[in-house]
């Protein structure tokens, strides 16, 4: 069950904290996915666990640094935790899907990441014009995905007040590529 909205006065570093333990004992490292040399970052484990789920979205949520009416979930787990801090905080959530997915009329962003490039696209009428956007993923890499997933939200019209992610892979400098929001991540490795 989720403890509803994340309201003033809540012990943010609490929640990031608690979520942050769930994080660290259940992600698991997958070497050589999708290609070789590549040190893959599973959350899957923490979705199932009917404790951490509800944690981490505590810990998202406490990311956002300025109020948000809209969840952006990034293809695919960010569809899911965007989905989780959506019931926590309140708000409705917007899946910001691969190219081809959606069907009807999209507006698109190409992008650059860490192993290729992609295309992630969204349905324009499902922004409401000035909506405030709350981007979430499961983990910020090279912040390619990250970076497209704002201009494509500032194209369709949505003022983006943060991106909250649950791991962020210091070393890659996804950071460095989304100056313009602030970032969150409950966890830092």
């Amino acid at each position: 069950m989720f403890p509803g909205p994340f309201v003033a006065g809540t012990d943010r570093a609490a929640a990031v904290a608690a979520a942050a333990g769930y994080l660290s004992s259940l992600a698991r490292i997958v070497p050589d996915f999708p290609r070789p040399g590549i040190l893959f970052r599973d959350l899957t484990s923490v979705l199932v666990d009917r404790h951490a789920l509800p944690a981490v979205a505590a810990g998202l949520a406490a990311g956002a640094v300025e109020p948000f009416d809209l969840v952006a979930g990034l293809d695919a787990r960010g569809f899911l935790f965007g989905a989780a801090v959506a019931m926590y905080s309140g708000t409705g959530v917007l899946a910001v899907r691969k190219a081809g997915k959606l069907a009807g009329a999209v507006i698109g962003e190409d992008y650059d990441l860490e192993y290729g490039s992609a295309r992630i696209e969204l349905h324009p009428d499902d922004v409401p014009t000035g909506s405030r956007v709350l981007i979430v993923d499961d983990v910020l890499a090279t912040g390619g995905t990250a970076a497209a997933a704002i201009r494509l939200l500032e194209r369709a019209g949505a003022v983006v007040v943060g991106v909250s992610v649950a791991m962020e892979l210091h070393a890659l400098g996804g950071r460095a590529r989304i100056p313009s929001v602030p970032v969150a991540a409950i966890l830092q490795v």
